[in-house]
């Protein structure tokens, strides 16, 4: 028999964790949602791009003659800030988010190893009529699709 996590959560652990992201979303509320046509049109600072993008921030503030105060400077500078401040915690965030997706992978294949063993036996020790619809209903999760026939090309 699989189980791979063995856990059970508290009411005061769940409400815990309901606070602290209650607290999280009230922190994020500043932050931007964009639309998938947002995300495709904008520029991205890759890792090649992001040594270019500080360099060329760190020329233009030494030599402030040449910038044009439309440019935008001061808050690309202010952006910065805010994406080294903001990294270490987006990559904690991820590694909490990526820990809590296995333990819900590892919860669910527990739950559908039991469930399989289960299925079995019901397949073969429960013959009598009593199971027979439950084993039948069971059944569906198995059941294929059926296939539909290629279309054939005309010639």
């Amino acid at each position: 028999m699989q189980n791979v996590v063995s856990i059970t959560y508290t009411p005061e652990e769940l409400a815990q964790m309901d606070n602290a992201l209650a607290t999280l979303r009230g922190l994020f509320t500043r932050m931007v949602a964009l639309t998938p046509d947002q995300r495709r049109e904008l520029f991205k600072m890759g890792d090649k791009s992001e040594p270019f993008c500080r360099q060329t921030l760190s020329v233009l503030t030494a030599n402030p003659q040449i910038v044009p105060p439309n440019l935008g400077l001061a808050e690309a500078q202010a952006d910065l800030s805010a994406l080294d401040a903001l990294r270490p915690r987006l990559l904690q965030l991820q590694q909490l988010l990526e820990r809590a997706e296995d333990t819900e992978t590892a919860l669910g294949s527990d739950i559908l190893s039991v469930a399989l063993e289960g299925y079995g036996l019901l397949k073969v020790s429960g013959k009598n009529e009593a199971l027979k619809s439950a084993r039948e209903a069971l059944s569906a999760r198995f059941a294929k699709a059926p296939r539909r026939a290629e279309p054939v090309p005309a010639v």
